[in-house]
């Protein structure tokens, strides 16, 4: 009799200890997402407060809630909040994707800004720019559609009765630089004034934002968003093995292509609206997941590191040089990206993992 009790209070007991660092990790990502949430409405409102007219906090309360002058909402719901409000959609758009990406292909270098998806993006809008002359709204569906086309010639060519990531990867860069090598050449061919707007529209910005485009952007992110938060779960299926995940009734193989599909349309449709932003993809997981520590997907916490890149990025853009002067949002998210990736490749070989 006493036997047969400990043999069922020993699962009980197993099992405490497992429910208690589930707990703490749950915690733990509790926390860093509230922290992460917090910086980021410090930030949005020293956005909208800081600028050739500076509002202050009274004066922003008063005109979010509709009390504002005309000149006061002329410059908060015209000019601010529309920028930030796009800022916001992209980082969010560029780190899921990125995080997407990595998991899918457990590979930190998996990132649609290295892969080439973005370059396709951005060499179909440039296609469309200088040989085509189409307008923005249209320029963007050449973004569009140039990530899809691609993504796909990737996966079909990294296809060997599966996607293996690394082979994904090498074949990404090797498409990467294809596109590159024809970016290079639409812009030695055409008029150096329309160059000169290809190249600006390259170097990704989110001025310039307009309330109908961020309606747009809303509402593909309102669908896309959900489709990834009920992948989620065949995503950390994926993260324990083909083998695991079949066995534990996932279908590897076509739940990685959906969560693909997912992370290419959220770099697409942020491409097309902003441009190439370079690196927050890249750097946004990794920084998301080394804060939370608890070896999670961590997709808020990421989306939220994209949101903070994106924003800050963008802000510092707007008041680095003195005047009237602004640089792109891309130059700073570049000038963020490009010594992560050297630190990333310099680690990655001395503990002999990189290529």
């Amino acid at each position: 009799m006493s036997a047969g009790v400990a043999s069922a209070t020993r699962p009980a007991a197993d099992a405490a200890p497992l429910a208690l660092a589930r707990t703490l990790r749950h915690r733990r990502e509790r926390r860093i997402v509230l922290v992460l949430a917090a910086l980021v409405l410090v930030v949005a409102a020293v956005s909208l407060m800081v600028g050739a007219y500076n509002l202050s906090v009274p004066d922003l309360l008063r005109t979010l809630v509709g009390q504002g002058s005309s000149s006061e909402n002329f410059i908060v719901f015209k000019l601010r909040l529309p920028r930030l409000t796009l800022a916001i959609l992209v980082g969010v758009a560029f780190a899921v994707s990125g995080a997407l990406f990595q998991t899918v292909l457990r590979n930190p270098l998996a990132s649609p800004d290295i892969i080439g998806v973005t370059g396709g993006a951005s060499a179909a809008a440039v296609f469309g720019m200088l040989v085509l002359g189409l307008g923005s709204v249209a320029t963007s569906f050449m973004a569009f559609a140039g990530a899809m086309v691609v993504a796909t010639a990737i996966y079909l060519l990294a296809w060997r009765g599966g996607v293996v990531g690394y082979r994904f990867v090498l074949i990404g860069v090797g498409v990467a630089f294809i596109v590159q090598g024809l970016l290079g050449y639409l812009l030695s061919r055409a008029d150096l004034r329309n160059a000169e707007d290809a190249l600006t529209w390259l170097v990704g910005s989110v001025s310039g934002a307009r309330w109908p485009e961020i309606a747009v952007l809303a509402g593909f992110l309102a669908v896309l968003l959900p489709a990834v938060a009920v992948l989620a779960g065949r995503m950390r299926m994926l993260q324990l093995g083909d083998d695991t995940a079949s066995s534990l009734g996932v279908r590897a193989e076509r739940s990685r292509l959906a969560l693909l599909v997912a992370a290419v349309a959220l770099a697409a449709l942020a491409t097309a609206f902003v441009g190439p932003l370079a690196f927050i993809a890249f750097v946004s997981a990794p920084i998301a997941r080394r804060l939370v520590g608890t070896g999670s997907l961590a997709l808020v916490s990421a989306a939220l590191i994209g949101v903070l890149i994106t924003t800050v990025a963008d802000f510092t853009a707007q008041h680095l040089l003195p005047g009237s002067l602004e640089l792109p949002a891309g130059i700073i998210t570049g000038a963020i990206g490009a010594p992560y990736l050297l630190w990333l490749l310099a680690t990655q070989n001395r503990i002999g993992k990189g290529a």
